[in-house]
């Protein structure tokens, strides 16, 4: 039976397009029933129009609290009883109640080789350190920002003269692989969250999750 999966965004929806294109051509077995956003004008609720599929605005500016909306949030959703939370550029921290609300089936990608570089500025900070290489991460959420379990790995080399944006642009290409995998194993149940760590196919990953081998 595919899984239900909600979407919460903020902005384009670039993930959000890439898992939905993923779900047309057969490699998730999964559908997107309901596209929510904390901000009426982003992008990723046309995409969700475009598909018919719901798109919902709830604006946290409405709400006097972070739990109060947060709350709000999860009286939207469940109605759609989702299987898995899909975080594609939702700019809101999450209050510790959301978190534990869907506990073991919310993702978030996160645009840096977890642990490294959690936060904002992550394609800046990686060149700033020298770094020689940097990418995305796939990771089941929990009430540390960008913490929680790591699931799936892409990774990009930096050049000495990319920028910022030029290392942005590589790094969406991963990240339009890599959340569809990711999202395509939680359908099948190939991927688990469990209290011993993540499994995929019933193994147990390193802690930086399965990698996805380079071009």
């Amino acid at each position: 039976m595919s899984k239900r999966i909600v979407v919460l965004i903020s902005g384009s929806g670039s993930n959000l397009q890439a898992i939905m294109d993923a779900i047309d051509a057969g490699q998730i077995d999964g559908r997107i029933e309901a596209v929510l956003s904390n901000k009426a004008e982003a992008y990723g609720l046309e995409r969700a129009r475009l598909a018919g599929i719901p798109a919902l605005t709830l604006k946290h500016t409405d709400f006097d609290s972070r739990e109060s909306f947060d709350q709000a949030m999860i009286k939207e959703i469940d109605q759609y009883q989702p299987d898995l939370i899909v975080l594609a550029g939702f700019m809101r921290i999450l209050s510790a109640g959301f978190v534990r609300h869907y506990h073991g089936r919310m993702f978030n990608i996160h645009p840096s080789l977890l642990p490294k570089y959690k936060g904002l500025n992550t394609h800046q900070r990686a060149i700033d350190a020298g770094d020689a290489e940097h990418g995305c991460t796939v990771h089941f959420v929990t009430e540390e920002l960008d913490g929680g379990p790591l699931a799936v790995q892409g990774k990009v080399s930096i050049n000495p003269d990319d920028s910022a944006e030029d290392l942005q642009q590589k790094v969406h290409k991963v990240e339009h692989v890599i959340y569809p995998l990711a999202v395509e194993w939680f359908c099948t149940d190939k991927l688990q969250w469990t209290p011993e760590g993540v499994l995929l196919d019933s193994k147990m990953l390193p802690v930086e999750g399965y990698q996805l081998p380079a071009n």
